[in-house]
């Protein structure tokens, strides 16, 4: 509940009502559209670690770690619902994931592209399969080095809805 001496700002936050108090966004009079999000992350590895992993074509005791990721991702975006508190279940048209190694960088760029034809976005769950499999990616490759940097998980562009979004 909010009180007298909280400030919230909850005009533009569309998880609040009039009141202040948490509400799950209501889209029941929005028509359904198609929706597209587009998120990105990256995975630094120790110099050394990059190109032993490289190397072995992303390959480790445990096995592929792209195509582990690829398949954690997928599960995760279908799932954001579950995580996510207030996040509507989404019956997600598609889900695509990319994997990139970076020489400049010794890091793994994934990318993830989800999309919808519903009433509500889908920028969380493009957003939380880049995290799961980023947080994958350091999973499959911890026992080499912990020295491993999860970075720059952001929103690179949305279609559809309100309004677009392209990242500058």
């Amino acid at each position: 509940m909010n009180t007298s001496s909280q400030k919230i700002i909850h005009t533009a936050l569309s998880h609040l009502d009039s009141d202040g108090d948490i509400t799950m966004v209501d889209v029941s009079g929005k028509i359904a559209t198609t929706r597209e999000a587009c998120a990105q992350g990256q995975v630094i590895f120790p110099a050394v670690i990059y190109e032993q992993i490289k190397a072995a074509d992303g390959m480790t005791k445990k096995g592929s770690i792209t195509q582990t990721a690829h398949i954690a991702g997928i599960m995760a975006a279908k799932r954001t619902h579950d995580l996510i508190p207030l996040c509507h279940p989404l019956p997600l048209d598609k889900i695509g994931l990319t994997f990139a190694y970076d020489d400049n960088q010794n890091s793994i760029t994934v990318t993830a592209t989800v999309k919808v034809t519903h009433k509500t976005g889908v920028e969380m769950e493009a957003l939380t399969a880049v995290s799961i499999a980023c947080l994958t990616i350091y999973d499959m490759t911890k026992a080499i080095s912990h020295d491993i940097i999860i970075n720059n998980v952001h929103l690179m562009n949305k279609m559809g809805g309100k309004s677009d979004y392209q990242h500058a």
